[in-house]
């Protein structure tokens, strides 16, 4: 039987503080206000100020990471104490409670991920259907030909009036007969196979699918100023698409087989048959959730190391925790990125790709064999990284 216990808070308490170890326990606030905020001040992120029926430390709780944010009350708080244990339980008791968790997180997943795409890139991205054109026109110049042929399909697709039609006519026959692409429409498969550097869907593009990682690597991207920029590299069991899902708006990036992939499709109808028979689903989605949030929150800190060295060590580190890599000590680990994807997802511009090659080949927590990063102690390059970050944390209260 669900027991939840409640726990009061004093005015000016902190429930939970930012960086510190992940506990087994979420609260749900009864009564009273709470501040959700970040104690390194991230351009673009306010606090938030939360009340009856919110919930704070869900993400850590689920991602058995550490905190993403600071929690402290504004008045006097009872809040319903659940256990990591009983969340499944309670899903089956109160599904709506569980849901109202998920909707929350795809909403607050799209505005991370805006904070995210706006401090890498450095401007405020308009998105637009017409950029779908430019969008393919990037990937053919890139000789990307699987994903620009996708890429010019969907601009017909979403802009039958474009000021680009004609040409996207033209560059989609020409490419066609030499593309790897598949899946121009959706299917009704509840599994799909992508070749490596296929597009699955497009930033701008209409969708209603969301998609869970079974075999492969998945990256999410964006295209600016002729530029691809990787906001994200996913694996095997990772989600990605619930926005649209959810929230039912345009694509926010492009995500783009890395390698052969095989992913299961999950569209609203079959989502909502999840929801009502399958609450053990809805507690996964629920950890795959937190773990994307929490890995955004972590890249968001990411923009704020000016250190080239710091921040390239910062962003392995991050790679490495997100697959939750089991230590052995005195083992190196060998990841299945390269440099050239870290220095995507930290968006180096290509003329300090050298410079940054030279300091990862001169650090001591990182070697590079066959084209991929090695970890010779992945327990040391987690210390290193969260010393980069608490130091850079001083640097910039001492400035404010």
């Amino acid at each position: 039987m669900l027991q939840l216990s409640f726990v009061n808070f004093k005015q000016n308490s902190y429930i939970f503080v930012e960086g510190t170890p992940a506990t087994d326990r979420f609260f749900i606030i009864q009564s009273g206000r709470v501040k959700c905020y970040n104690e390194i001040a991230i351009p673009g992120a306010v606090p938030e100020i939360l009340g009856p029926g919110d919930f704070v430390g869900v993400i850590s709780c689920m991602s058995g990471h550490e905190q993403t944010k600071s929690v402290v009350t504004l008045t006097p708080v009872v809040a319903i104490m659940v256990q990591k244990s009983q969340y499944p339980e309670l899903i089956m008791k109160n599904t709506p409670v569980a849901m109202k968790i998920v909707r929350a997180f795809a909403r607050e997943m799209r505005i991370v991920n805006d904070q995210l795409t706006k401090l890498t890139l450095k401007k405020v991205i308009l998105d637009s259907p017409e950029s779908l054109f430019s969008i393919a026109e990037y990937y053919e110049r890139s000789r990307h030909i699987s994903i620009a042929a996708y890429g010019y399909y969907q601009y017909l697709k979403h802009c039958p009036s474009g000021i680009n039609f004609e040409k996207a006519k033209q560059r989609f026959s020409a490419l066609r007969p030499y593309s790897k692409a598949v899946y121009y429409e959706p299917s009704k498969e509840n599994f799909r196979k992508y070749p490596a550097d296929t597009m699955i869907f497009s930033e701008c593009q209409n969708g209603a699918d969301m998609f869970i990682i079974q075999e492969g690597l998945v990256r999410i991207t964006k295209v600016v100023d002729g530029n691809e920029v990787t906001l994200a590299l996913l694996k095997k069991g990772d989600m990605f698409g619930e926005m649209a899902l959810l929230e039912n708006k345009p694509r926010s990036a492009s995500a783009i087989a890395h390698e052969n992939c095989t992913l299961m499709v999950i569209n609203m109808a079959n989502f909502n048959q999840m929801v009502a028979t399958q609450p053990q689903m809805i507690s996964k989605l629920t950890m795959m959730f937190a773990d994307r949030l929490w890995s955004t929150y972590r890249q968001l800190s990411n923009t704020q190391l000016s250190d080239l060295r710091e921040k390239l060590v910062d962003m392995i580190s991050l790679q490495v925790e997100k697959q939750k890599v089991p230590y052995t000590k005195g083992s190196a680990y060998v990841t299945e990125f390269s440099v050239t994807d870290i220095l995507k997802l930290c968006a180096i511009p290509g003329e300090e790709y050298s410079m940054a090659l030279r300091l990862l080949q001169t650090d001591q927590n990182v070697r590079i064999a066959s084209g991929k990063i090695v970890i010779p102690d992945i327990k040391e390059l987690i210390k290193q990284s969260a010393f980069y970050r608490q130091q850079n944390s001083r640097r910039s209260n001492e400035q404010h």
